[in-house]
């Protein structure tokens, strides 16, 4: 669990660098542009409260546009709030729905989550062949610690 934190908290500070360098104004501008890499990243600003006033909900908001219109990234952070119960009320299936459409939007996050999910058997039935097949894939799209995942599965003898 603690490396799944690891690997979310770098996504953060890689997501934070992205959003500070635009104002949260730029930001909500270029969304209304249908920018939904803007709206993903103004998402993450309200979800941080960072250079606005913290607010899940309207995180939840923009994090829904940036999925609907096709932002992996934002299809991944919408589904760890439905996971943690974060600004809408808790649901794992619908979690594992949106990691499922992150990674096959090529999110590796969404593929590492989708993983947990299936390992755990948290939001679908435990498999953890398909557990292994997730791992793969997210670390396919160079995320290491799924390929740390992958190997550890694998050396337990999962097929």
């Amino acid at each position: 669990m603690s490396k799944v934190i690891g690997v979310v908290l770098l996504v953060l500070m890689a997501v934070c660098g992205q959003a500070s360098a635009q104002s949260a104004e730029q930001l909500e501008q270029a969304c209304a542009r249908k920018d939904f890499v803007a709206c993903n990243n103004l998402g993450f600003m309200y979800a941080e409260g960072e250079g606005v006033r913290q607010d899940k909900f309207k995180a939840v908001e923009l994090y829904t546009k940036a999925c609907d219109g096709g932002d992996a990234l934002g299809c991944y952070n919408l589904g760890v709030m439905y996971e943690k119960g974060d600004g809408v009320r808790q649901d794992k299936f619908k979690a594992v729905e949106l990691y499922t459409k992150a990674c096959d939007g090529r999110e590796a996050l969404g593929c590492f989550n989708l993983g947990v999910m299936y390992a755990k058997g948290e939001g679908v039935r435990q498999d953890m062949s398909k557990a292994l097949a997730m791992f793969g894939k997210a670390c396919d799209l160079k995320l290491q610690e799924g390929c740390n995942e992958y190997a550890r599965l694998k050396n337990a003898g999962v097929r």
